[in-house]
């Protein structure tokens, strides 16, 4: 699905992106300036300045860049990490399915939607069961 930048005002690019979740999609901007992809969203392209932003579905594949896990003092550890989608962007979330401290660079994962009291978050799973 591609939304060009006209229909940007039918909300701000958060309120898009949300809605985006909500469908149970990654919602993602490429530029039609530069062809930059645009990810957290905007109402302006960092790289060129256009206000030529179009939405587009990501497939919800990628690949760990950077993790790092999080010791609580009460509760198992969480892990932070960082995914190169296979559109060209990078994102931070966390991965679920494996435990925290199981999470690698290069693991292949895929997207899924959580629903938070704070409303759907982005969440990655692995990509391929471990075996």
């Amino acid at each position: 699905m591609a939304v060009t930048y006209r229909d940007a005002a039918v909300g701000a690019p958060a309120e898009v992106y949300r809605r985006y979740l909500e469908g149970g999609a990654l919602g993602f901007q490429r530029c039609r300036a530069c062809s930059s992809t645009v990810f957290y969203p905007r109402v302006l392209c960092p790289v060129c300045g256009s206000i030529l932003l179009e939405w587009r579905t990501s497939g919800g594949r990628g690949v760990v860049y950077a993790t790092t896990a999080v010791y609580r003092r009460d509760g198992e550890p969480y892990n932070v990490t960082l995914v190169d989608l296979e559109e060209g962007f990078r994102m931070m979330s966390r991965v679920e399915g494996v435990p925290a401290v199981e999470v690698g660079i290069g693991l292949r994962v895929r997207f899924e939607v959580r629903e938070e009291d704070d409303g759907p978050v982005a969440v990655f799973v692995p990509a391929e069961p471990a075996g």
